[in-house]
């Protein structure tokens, strides 16, 4: 078993995601084979690029507010508390709408971290 506190967990890289932040908080180098829980925050007006990929994956919002956009550009409204699940091939983004910072947990496939 491994129990971590996010602050003790290191940045990953995130070259051209500006104003995002990732954390690796439980994946591959725990031994975890098939699942990778990462911990994203975003700076006010902060996006990550509209994209697609093949696998699905699980967030929730920790903190803050924002917006999913879904392919067609639909807007959702997000805030602590929310979970949502993006199916594979679905193009998406997430962008900070608030003043503080907008954090959420994003859970993936191991073949969906690097």
């Amino acid at each position: 078993m491994i129990v971590k506190q996010l602050n003790a967990v290191p940045y990953a890289e995130t070259s051209g995601y500006a104003g995002v932040t990732k954390r690796i908080v439980i994946g591959p180098a725990d031994g975890s084979d098939e699942i990778v829980l990462r911990y994203f925050s975003l700076e006010p007006g902060g996006t990550t690029p509209h994209h697609a990929h093949g696998f699905p994956h699980l967030v929730k919002v920790e903190v803050g507010e924002g917006v999913a956009t879904d392919g067609a550009g639909r807007e959702r409204p997000l805030r602590a508390g929310d979970y949502i699940f993006v199916p594979a091939d679905e193009r998406h983004f997430f962008r900070n709408t608030g003043a503080g910072p907008f954090e959420f947990i994003c859970i993936v496939p191991r073949r969906g971290e690097g």
